[in-house]
């Protein structure tokens, strides 16, 4: 498994309008909790979508994959983790979903995210240099 360069974390309450008939969370709610990880991920190296956008590339989703381990519940705490482990070609954000009280993991997935240049609307087959200068590391 690849070594994350940048995590973070959020802690959330599963509210009652995320539930299924079945009582449990539904299946399509687990990208938006994904997607409140990777916003916190992003903005602790000040990367989030206007940064982004000023660079002059944006960074679409173009994978979602989700393993679906135990149900989440109502009322339940948990903590969601997003890491980056891949930046070179593409982004790629692994994500956890633990019980926050017993840390049991019930849910982890991945996205990945590749570089549109705004200007030209064409996707980059490089990471730009602007996504290695936020991160901290040096540039290939």
């Amino acid at each position: 498994m690849t070594k994350p360069i940048h995590e973070a974390s959020v802690t959330l309450t599963i509210p009652f309008h995320d539930l299924d008939p079945m009582q449990v969370v539904w299946h399509g709610n687990y990208a938006r909790y994904f997607e409140h990880a990777r916003t916190a991920l992003f903005q602790s190296f000040d990367f989030d979508i206007p940064a982004m956008r000023e660079s002059g590339f944006v960074w679409p989703v173009i994978e979602l994959n989700v393993r679906y381990v135990q149900p989440l519940r109502y009322q339940q705490n948990i903590t969601i983790s997003a890491a980056i482990v891949e930046w070179e070609n593409r982004i790629k954000v692994r994500y956890e979903i633990r019980d926050s009280a017993t840390g049991e993991r019930l849910t982890r997935g991945h996205t990945i995210q590749v570089a549109v240049d705004v200007s030209t609307q064409e996707m980059c087959f490089v990471s730009p240099a602007i996504l290695f200068q936020k991160l901290g590391v040096p540039h290939p």
